[in-house]
């Protein structure tokens, strides 16, 4: 099950157009990633966060086993913030976070053995 600000992000970013953030380990930004990361998102409103969202099956793939990941928009590199800054309808300071990544919950498992009986 999908968690997180996918659904109330502020502002969405293309992958294509988010290519400065990657990869983020060498990023020169504060990189929160798992549990760090988790903390992060829950302490912000949807609002205040930018999604990196998919724009094919590849970046799709590439999102969804990404890390989950919070970068600070404060920590980002001028560089970055501007390029960034131009792809998104808002100023890029009146966001918190850029989130990387999708937040998913565990599902219960299920066996087939269930629907037996159905």
């Amino acid at each position: 099950m999908l968690k997180g600000h996918f659904t109330s992000a502020g502002a969405v970013i293309d992958y294509g157009d988010a290519a400065g953030l990657f990869p983020v380990v060498e990023l020169d930004a504060t990189v929160l990633q798992y549990r760090d990361a988790q903390l992060a998102l829950d302490d912000v409103d949807g609002s205040d966060v930018i999604v990196v969202g998919p724009t094919s099956l590849a970046t799709s793939y590439f999102l969804t086993q990404h890390a989950l990941t919070a970068i600070p928009v404060e920590t980002l590199p001028e560089a970055v913030r501007a390029r960034l800054d131009d792809e998104i309808p808002a100023p890029i300071e009146t966001f918190e976070l850029i989130q990387v990544g999708k937040w998913n919950t565990d599902n219960p498992n299920h066996s087939l053995a269930e629907f037996t009986n159905a």
